[in-house]
């Protein structure tokens, strides 16, 4: 069986107290890895190990072009372990293989060589003061990063939190969930073969609460929490570094709203919706998991979304045929079926979808149900869509607007003002017009309400991994 340890201060450890727990492959349903437990004293150690890089060593203090070209080396080593890192978040969670080598791999390597060149490439405001003196803005490292990542896409993710913050200058503490741990501990591995000094980059596994995540999140040592999960589990990691006044980033949950207009290119709108409500079997923060279609071709829009749902395919991960796998536990498997059994009992149907064999869920499309009804409330995450009618772009705004989650939402129409005018209104960190899923890494990425607080991408991720410091001269005298 595969064993996963951490890798702490360069170099791949057990526990100190030598236990271990299992990663269970969803497609099989059996154990694939033994993990190594990371309890408090393993988070003392990882935390130390990176305190002392930081506070002795030699990365905080290296020029940028230096940075730059080790982190553009991580981004190669990825790219060429490709299939090592697929075959993990695959065996771990159940993603499909396909996915992971054409999507979750390059972007990974992507947000490695951004970050790298955007901090080398990135300047600070000068202040000219009419009282003979100078200011200027320095962005010095803010220290030891605790970066927590989901199981849902486990190496996007860790890299989309540890590029930034090595970019600045920082050292890292990342612990991955404990559903998805294998693809951190290759990452930890690489980061050394690139040239990442001891200490820079450490993995730590185990569990959140009485764990691993709980001692990270309140270890005194660590100057800045980046956490991405569920919001109740973001609640309580903002309560945790609150203790010791450690900045946080939170991107949490989401329940994304699709308007569809009846001008809308249907087509398009049909495909955009079904990849962003069904794509890895529906475990995206950023699912389109709340359709809303104005009325005129609200019938003609559910029969495409239905047939496009039914055309695709469920299967082994590893299959290259495969669209939707499993889902990543039987605990998930049996929290998303849940609300299946609610759709009779709030006066819904299910048109297509539903439980299958294993821990599958087909995409499923849900009608009838009103706007408050809990499958459209709360975020599932799963491959579970209702599809709700409009009668016109205010009653559409409302609707999307009344969640407490504000991550994301779509808008399809081939008005431009309407575009521009309905993105305006909507209340969401992103929202996308005629499309789902397309990133500029230099924009504001995060949510509002319990979808999170504050954003990362480009310069916000400077201001959060950095310290901004005031520089001022006195240059007359």
């Amino acid at each position: 069986m595969n064993v996963v340890r951490h890798v702490i201060g360069g170099d791949e450890v057990d526990s100190l107290g030598r236990r271990r727990f299992e990663s269970v492959n969803p497609w099989t349903q059996e154990p694939w890895a033994e993990v190594a437990l990371g309890e408090q004293q393993d988070a003392d150690r990882a935390v130390e190990a990176a305190r002392r890089a930081f506070d002795e060593g030699p990365w905080p203090r290296m020029g940028t072009a230096e940075r730059r070209a080790i982190l553009h080396r991580f981004a190669d080593l990825i790219l060429e372990h490709a299939a090592e890192f697929a075959l993990a978040d695959t065996s771990d969670m159940g993603k499909p293989l396909s996915d992971m080598l054409e999507q979750d791999v390059p972007r990974a390597a992507h947000n490695f060589r951004f970050f790298a060149d955007h901090a080398a490439l990135s300047t600070g405001e000068l202040f000219p003061m009419d009282s003979g003196h100078h200011a200027y803005e320095q962005f010095d490292p803010a220290g030891v990063v605790a970066a927590i990542s989901p199981w849902n896409f486990p190496l996007m993710l860790e890299s989309w939190k540890v590029a930034p913050a090595l970019a600045w200058g920082n050292t890292v503490v990342l612990k991955p969930a404990e559903e998805s741990p294998t693809s951190a501990s290759l990452l930890g591995r690489l980061g050394l073969e690139a040239g990442l000094p001891p200490g820079v980059l450490n993995v730590l596994h185990g569990f959140g609460p009485d764990g691993a995540g709980e001692a990270l999140t309140t270890h005194p040592q660590v100057d800045r929490v980046t956490f991405t999960g569920e919001s109740a589990t973001g609640r309580a990691v903002a309560a945790a570094a609150a203790s010791h006044l450690a900045p946080v980033s939170l991107e949490l949950g989401g329940k994304g709203a699709s308007i569809v207009f009846a001008d809308a290119d249907l087509d398009h709108a049909v495909s955009w919706s079904v990849r962003a409500a069904f794509s890895n079997a529906g475990q995206v923060c950023l699912a389109g998991s709340r359709l809303f279609v104005e009325a005129p071709v609200y019938d003609e829009f559910v029969e495409r979304l239905v047939a496009a749902a039914e055309s695709l395919v469920l299967g082994d991960p590893a299959d290259p045929a495969t669209d939707v796998g499993p889902l990543s536990s039987r605990q998930h498997h049996a929290k998303v079926t849940s609300y299946l059994d609610d759709v009779p009992l709030v006066g819904g149907k299910v048109l297509t979808g539903g439980r299958r064999d294993g821990w599958f869920v087909a995409p499923t499309v849900l009608v009838g149900l009103a706007a408050d009804a809990r499958p459209c409330r709360e975020e599932i995450f799963g491959p579970i869509v209702p599809v709700l009618p409009f009668e016109d772009e205010d009653e559409a705004v409302r609707l999307a607007n009344d969640s407490p989650f504000g991550l994301n939402a779509m808008c399809f129409t081939t008005n431009l003002s309407r575009g521009h005018r309905v993105a305006r209104r909507l209340r969401a960190g992103t929202v996308w017009v005629n499309c789902f899923f397309v990133r500029d890494l230099r924009a504001p990425f995060g949510g509002v309400g319990d979808s999170g607080v504050g954003r990362e991408g480009g310069r916000y991720s400077r201001e959060f991994f950095t310290e901004p410091k005031a520089v001022v001269m006195e240059i007359d005298r």
